[in-house]
C-alpha cells in the first residue's frame, strides 16, 4: 500500500520541481555574462533568472524575445554562434558595475548594469534606456 501511494508521491513531485535550477552569480562579471549568453542563445528562462526583476527589465527582456523570436533560424544560429566580446568592465562601487560588451556576429556596442542587492548580482537592463546614467 505505502508503495502504491509513495512512488507515484515522489514521481509527482520530481515532475513538478524546477528543472532549471541556475548557479548564482558569483560576481558582476559572471552575472554579466550569464545574462549575455542567454539572451544570445535565446534562453530567456535562464536570462531572467540573471535579470533585476522590475517592471522595466521585465518589459525589456520582452522585447528582446519577441524580436529574438520573429528571427528566422539562421539569425538565431549566428547568435548562438557568437562569443561575448567584453570591451569594458568598470566597478563603480561596490554594488554597482557598468558591463560594456558586444558580440562576434553584431558588432553592435550595449552597455548593462549588473547589481548586487541582498548579496545577488543581477542585471539592470534600464541602462540601455539611460545610458551614462
Amino acid at each position: 500500500m505505502i508503495k502504491r501511494i509513495f512512488f507515484p508521491s515522489l514521481l509527482l513531485l520530481a515532475a513538478c520541481s524546477d528543472s532549471h535550477s541556475y548557479k548564482k552569480a558569483e560576481d558582476a562579471q559572471d552575472a554579466g555574462r550569464e545574462f549575455i549568453r542567454a539572451s544570445l542563445d535565446g534562453d530567456y528562462d535562464k536570462a531572467s533568472f540573471y535579470l533585476y526583476a522590475d517592471s522595466t527589465n521585465q518589459m525589456l527582456l520582452d522585447k528582446w524575445k519577441k524580436d529574438y523570436d520573429r528571427m528566422d533560424h539562421e539569425e538565431q544560429k549566428k547568435y548562438r554562434d557568437a562569443d561575448i566580446r567584453v570591451i569594458t568592465l568598470q566597478t563603480v562601487n561596490d554594488s554597482v558595475t557598468s558591463y560594456t560588451y558586444a558580440n562576434t556576429y553584431k558588432k553592435d556596442t550595449t552597455t548593462i548594469r549588473v547589481i548586487r542587492i541582498n548579496g545577488n548580482w543581477m542585471v539592470d537592463l534600464k541602462e540601455i534606456l539611460h545610458p551614462g546614467k
